[in-house]
């Protein structure tokens, strides 16, 4: 009864208000104000989700077929794979698809083992320079990394990592660690101390209560770390393009470029190449959407 109790207790205010008054929608809004939000969010999911499935519909269509009627599905005259057999069979479409992967996971382990250590270290650790060291990743996140191409690029050229995807890890890891102990360090900050305290006096050190007890509570924040990072690192073309142009090192935003033309563009390649791209995407968040979403929303009910 008692457990009954405290879990309505702790779903009413995202209903009533904090106070036990009317919602925040609902004082906005009026007594529709949940309708209303819904269908806004169900028009912008159709914006979002529009143009993925144009590319996935015309991926399937012969090029005539994409001209005629981009807004068809396609039918059994429409529909052709030769935009997946021109990918597969004449370009190193696995080749960049694998350079991709192995680009954005490594960025990504870095990205929140680092970013959760530091979180960990800024939130945990007083210290003189803590204000600081904090606004100095938040100065990171304002500061648009490509405004430092030419000084990336000198130092990649004197480390003789040009063509190498130690390259786009390292810089994609620069890229999104600010991002990442913003959002790390304030979900550390709400574990109680009293977890970290008790372990602390069963004698555990401080790497194993980071590993053991930090890491596992904050699961849904790495989630959204992870969500948040990995799609500009997946669909970036400015870096492989500068830092990484070799064939064996291309990535799939790079290769894809091979059949856009300054006089033609083949174009159920093009498509048939976007959609293979997008499948990581997707599955990640068919994995994490749960994750994601209690990451995004933890702290807005108290």
């Amino acid at each position: 009864m008692t457990s009954a109790s405290s879990a309505s207790s702790a779903i009413a205010p995202a209903h009533t208000g904090a106070a036990g008054g009317p919602s925040l929608i609902r004082r906005s809004f009026g007594p529709a104000g949940h309708i209303w939000v819904h269908i806004v969010l169900c028009l912008y999911a159709v914006i979002a989700l529009f143009p993925i499935a144009l590319i996935l519909i015309n991926s399937l269509k012969t090029r005539q077929a994409i001209f005629d009627d981009p807004m068809a599905f396609p039918t059994a005259e429409s529909f052709s794979l030769i935009g997946f057999h021109k990918v597969l069979s004449n370009t190193n479409f696995l080749l960049y698809f694998g350079n991709s992967l192995v680009v954005t996971v490594g960025s990504l382990v870095l990205i929140v083992l680092f970013g959760a250590m530091a979180g960990w270290a800024l939130s945990e650790y007083k210290f003189r320079g803590n204000r600081l060291m904090t606004l100095f990743m938040a100065i990171g996140i304002m500061i648009p990394i490509r405004l430092g191409t030419v000084s990336i690029l000198q130092l990649v050229v004197a480390l003789d990592l040009i063509n190498t995807r130690t390259a786009l890890i390292l810089v994609y890891t620069a890229q999104g660690l600010p991002l990442a102990v913003m959002i790390l360090s304030e979900f550390i900050r709400q574990i109680p101390t009293e977890l970290k305290d008790a372990a602390r006096c069963d004698g555990v050190g401080e790497f194993k209560i980071f590993f053991q007890v930090i890491l596992p509570l904050i699961r849904p924040a790495i989630a959204t770390v992870a969500v948040f990072t990995m799609i500009p690192a997946w669909n970036d073309l400015w870096f492989p393009l500068i830092l990484a142009p070799g064939d064996q090192t291309k990535t799939v935003t790079l290769g894809v470029q091979q059949f856009i033309g300054q006089y033609a563009t083949d174009w159920n390649s093009v498509l048939a190449a976007l959609s293979m791209a997008v499948i990581p995407i997707l599955v990640l968040y068919v994995l994490f959407s749960r994750q994601l979403i209690r990451g995004l929303t933890s702290g807005a009910v108290k």
